[in-house]
């Protein structure tokens, strides 16, 4: 009985004049699966703003590459590994890791950096805690081994991802602009190089197992399709394929991820428009008996292909004999088009290459926008999932009993703002000694030479974004550009990670549809290709009847030019009696917000984007010109929590006096809860001992900004008008911070 839908039969047989064999008819399930073909959301990518002036390789290879400065650039990619991290979340995490690192590599970059994004369910429930300790543990067990350091992180929780947590990563490497290679194969007569690790039964089917919901039996039915790493290896690989790469000898390179070898080694053809014969006998194996079906989808870990001359091939073997890693000519580049493989002299795969890998026929879903609710939220149900909350909703504010102190400290030990040290302490973030601001700050930064730094941002806004998909990813593509200028840099590139739930459900399509239109709108109101990234759809869970929030991560560079001629601001305040400024307008927007997630309230509109899309780089510009005054001693964004919680850890060392009285937009006051939790996008915080001359950078550039309180004191006092305040002793920030510490074991 075919796994393949019946559609998708019909039309290879069509195109075959025959049905195809049972190793062909596996080798499209692998390869027309949503995950390697993108066939739902290939239409809605293609409106992304990709080029730009430092654009050398946008979307469609393992990773992009953008230029830094002279000959130096950078590769960038973003992947998702979701469904593997629940069944087996140390695994399923750390193969996340190794896979994006190849990808990297396969350009011909080094890598130099990770972030990750992990999205669970509450933590106060023990599966959940269980997996993201898990997970954790895997990301760093794997990154500290092979030495690239995890700058930045984002970790959200909200009980609609219990049954489908979402692990997401991102990698940076830099290169010699001469050294890039791509997936494209080059020449006919080339020989095709398997290097890295044996082939084993580990990760049959992964990416079949990727384009479908999870399932109450997937932990134990499913571990099948979860790889198995070996950071060991993958050290070894790392320096094997770079060696041969700067030596000259590689004309194209790609990881074995999604769909193994029959994924990689098709792609690679098809760019080149050559066909490719394969000998699946000089493939190098783990387990005996293996079937031509297993050796082609297995995901095994660690192992490359490279496009070598022929007369190049025993000096690539010796490069990777020399690093005591497997290594075999397993086939030839041709110029007749077909896929054809080989298994004990049978031919058992013969087919188009540009039909398995790019003919998948693109699906025709059409987008329905849901019912909105008004004054309150219905959750809106589809068959038997339920999905998250949607829509902008109105209604009065509600009343809470608690004062704002008790507010400001329950917020500050929400998960989604607590202190997440727990987390970046277990990774080795200083490996490779170039990195200049750590995790736990706004964006992370790296020394690349004496002059260029490099600034690293990621994470979205899951509450945002479930209640109007469009304004919330485009808001969340704002806060890291707002990140990034915290810290002097101008933002280059931009990736994503679109995680939704099942496609074929037409209002989730809708989110899918408007959060691509909000991440594009806003990138090209800042100016910032979208340079390549990854989909993952069918993240349900038929364990808990539930599909995850719409989660399109973003993950986001920029570059600091000569950053030692001015002070990189941390995000706390540093020096007593310095002036504290808010850059940016606060207005009336709690929906979607921690504090109303914490007191369990549906009100609110979420915030809005600048309705004029050049207000948003100004903003973005104003803040970045100003801290490259070097008069700029501390900056933060704000963003979760609002002020409230950007105040509170920006004081949490030394403390500081805060006067909100007037603080909003023109023409009415703010309520104190608005002002201190409203989530408005567009504003950081800033402290300096020259208030004169970084006012004067902002007011240049038409930016709303007010001096709000002075640093020090010893704790965090903030008035919010009526002489009402808020006073925290620095001592009960501090517990507060840490509750997500003391929920693990």
């Amino acid at each position: 009985m075919t796994l393949l839908p019946q559609t998708d039969l019909e039309t290879i047989t069509k195109r075959l004049n025959r049905p195809p064999n049972p190793v062909e008819e596996g080798c499209f399930l692998n390869l027309w699966s949503e995950h390697c073909s993108y066939r739902s959301s290939a239409k809605h990518l293609r409106t992304f703003p990709t080029e730009g002036d430092r654009v050398i390789i946008g979307p469609g290879d393992d990773a992009a590459v953008v230029r830094l400065k002279d000959d130096l650039v950078l590769a960038i990619g973003m992947e998702s590994h979701n469904h593997p991290s629940y069944v087996d979340p140390y695994n399923g995490a750390a193969t996340g890791v190794g896979g994006i690192v190849r990808d990297i590599l396969s350009m011909g970059a080094r890598p130099i950096a990770l972030m990750d994004l992990l999205y669970f369910g509450m933590p106060d429930q023990p599966k959940n805690l269980y997996l993201f300790e898990h997970v954790v543990e895997g990301i760093a067990g794997y990154g500290n081994c092979i030495g690239v350091p995890v700058v930045r992180g984002e970790t959200f929780f909200e009980d609609a991802y219990s049954g489908n947590p979402l692990v997401n990563v991102v990698c940076v490497g830099l290169a010699h602009e001469k050294n890039i290679v791509t997936a494209t194969a080059q020449r006919a007569g080339d020989a095709l190089i398997l290097m890295g690790s044996t082939t084993g039964r580990d990760g049959l089917g992964g990416a079949s197992f990727a384009s479908r919901d999870l399932s109450e039996e997937s932990e134990s039915e499913d571990r099948s399709s979860v790889q198995i790493g070996d950071p060991f290896t993958e050290k070894l690989v790392i320096e094997a394929v770079l060696e041969a790469i700067e030596s000259g000898y590689v004309l194209a390179c790609r990881d074995l991820g999604a769909a193994g070898l029959v994924g990689a080694s098709a792609e690679m053809g098809a760019k080149g428009d050559l066909g490719l014969h394969i000998d699946l006998d000089r493939v190098p194996l783990r387990g005996s008996e293996m079937t031509p079906y297993e050796i082609l989808i297995a995901e095994s870990q660690e192992r490359m292909v490279l496009e070598v001359d022929l007369a190049d091939a025993e000096a690539v073997l010796a490069i990777a004999e020399k690093y005591d890693l497997n290594c075999s000519v397993i086939g030839e580049f041709t110029d007749d088009g077909q896929y054809l493989v080989k298994f004990k002299g049978e031919v058992v795969v013969d087919l188009p290459i540009n039909f398995i890998s790019g003919g998948a026929p693109e699906f025709e879903s059409e987008p329905e926008k849901p019912e909105y609710g008004l004054g309150s939220v219905a959750v809106s149900v589809s068959g038997s999932v339920s999905k998250p909350e949607l829509g902008i909703v109105g209604g009065d504010n509600p009343e809470i009993a608690d004062d704002l102190k008790t507010r400001v400290l329950k917020l500050m030990a929400s998960p989604n703002i607590a202190s997440k040290e727990w987390v970046y302490r277990q990774y080795d973030h200083e490996v490779q000694i170039r990195t200049i601001v750590k995790p736990g700050d706004d964006a992370g930064v790296l020394r690349i030479d004496d002059e260029t730094a490099l600034a690293l941002s990621c994470g979205c806004n899951p509450a945002h974004i479930t209640r109007d998909p469009y304004r919330g990813s485009a808001g969340s593509v704002l806060e890291n550009a707002m990140n990034l200028a915290c810290k002097g840099a101008r933002p280059i590139a931009l990736v994503n990670c679109l995680n939704f739930g099942d496609p074929e459900d037409s209002e989730i399509y809708w989110q899918f549809a408007e959060s691509v239109r909000g991440i594009g709108d806003m990138a090209r109101a800042l100016q910032v290709p979208v340079v390549g990234g990854n989909v993952s759809f069918y993240n349900e869970s038929d364990e808990f009847k539930t599909a995850i929030p719409p989660t399109p991560s973003i993950g986001m560079i920029g570059i600091i030019e000569n950053y030692q001629t001015h002070q990189i601001p941390g995000p706390w305040f540093a020096d007593a009696g310095d002036t504290i400024i808010l850059v940016g307008t606060t207005a009336d927007e709690l929906g979607g917000s921690e504090y109303y997630s914490i007191y369990g309230c549906a009100g609110g509109s979420i915030p809005a984007s600048p309705s004029d899309p050049s207000d948003s780089q100004r903003i973005i510009d104003a803040v970045r010109a100003a801290v490259c005054t070097g008069r700029v001693t501390s900056a933060h964004d704000v963003s979760h929590g609002g002020l409230a919680v950007a105040l509170s850890e920006m004081a949490q060392e030394i403390g500081a006096d805060i006067d909100l009285t007037g603080v909003g937009v023109a023409g009415g006051a703010l309520r104190a809860e608005t002002l201190l939790f409203s989530e408005s996008h567009g504003r950081a915080i800033l402290a300096t001992p020259d208030p004169e001359a970084v006012t004067s950078v902002l007011q240049v550039h038409g930016i709303p900004n007010r001096i709000i309180g002075t640093v020090g004191g010893g704790e965090l006092r903030i008035g919010v008008g009526g002489g009402d305040a808020v006073c925290c002793r620095l001592s009960e920030i501090f517990e507060a911070k840490r509750g997500i510490a003391r929920m693990m074991r």
